[in-house]
């Protein structure tokens, strides 16, 4: 009987480890405006994994070398304000980085969007804002 119980537990605890390995999958991220595209993948870290938050990887490119514009990925985690991670004209950049809030053990929401910076006369152009939570 205890042979059964053991073999049920440790079934138990294999099967709720993959479904913890299925939520923490990475995920295919492409975001495009005018000018500029982000294409690659995201994962939400595990809370064991310091720091805990949302893991970008992936190339920023500027899809229009000739207009003179900068590109940049904007960032907010949950209540602090937008960041960027800048690009750089006329080139194409890798992006690995994990987005979180250092306050807490585990990152609940992330927003992104790629923009094109078109100076301070114009406003920037900017794909969708996306939100990215965890479950």
């Amino acid at each position: 009987m205890r042979k059964l119980a053991t073999a049920v537990v440790a079934a138990g605890l294999f099967f709720g480890g993959m479904g913890v390995a299925v939520a923490d999958s990475t995920h295919k991220l492409v975001m495009w405006t005018p000018g500029a595209t982000f294409e690659g993948t995201y994962q939400w870290q595990p809370t064991t994994k310091v720091p805990s938050g949302l893991h970008v990887k992936g190339k920023l490119r500027d899809d229009n070398t000739g207009d003179g514009h900068n590109i940049y990925i904007r960032v907010k985690v949950e209540g602090y304000p937008w960041g960027r991670v800048k690009g750089v004209q006329r080139k194409t950049i890798r992006v690995d980085k994990v987005f979180y809030d250092g306050a807490v053990l585990k990152t609940k929401e992330v927003r992104m969007h790629v923009c094109l910076d078109r100076g301070s006369l114009r406003p920037d152009t900017c794909s969708e804002e996306r939100l990215y939570s965890r479950h």
